[in-house]
């Protein structure tokens, strides 16, 4: 991803079985926990959620607005010339809360926390 290569399909089943694995211990635990990542498609999701009841939450803003945030970041592995490809890959989620990004992180917090009635 340093150089702008997009990861593969397969370079992703560790990584998406590593999160799967802290969900499920987590949910063995009876702890409640917060990940976050792309999970650009219907498969990494399935891989992710596998026997599990969480809840998932999209977080949904349009392609210039998220390029321009990956621009304005320093120092981070993954450059902005992969956002395009990111969206094209996306498979938007039929059945998540979606939570539109073009607020403050805090009010994005508040809004799950308000639509998921944590608050």
């Amino acid at each position: 991803m340093r150089h702008a290569i997009p990861l593969t399909d397969v370079d992703r089943i560790p990584w998406l079985e590593a999160i799967h694995q802290q969900m499920v211990a987590w949910n063995a635990a009876g702890t409640n926990g917060v990940i976050t990542c792309s999970a650009l498609k219907e498969g990494y999701r399935e891989t992710l959620l596998r026997d599990l009841d969480v809840k998932l939450v999209y977080l949904h803003g349009s392609q210039a607005l998220i390029a321009g945030r990956v621009a304005a970041r320093k120092g981070h592995f993954a450059p902005a010339e992969l956002v395009a490809s990111q969206f094209t890959d996306l498979q938007e989620p039929a059945d998540a809360l979606i939570v539109e990004v073009d607020h403050t992180p805090e009010e994005i917090v508040r809004e799950i926390r308000r639509r998921l009635g944590l608050n």
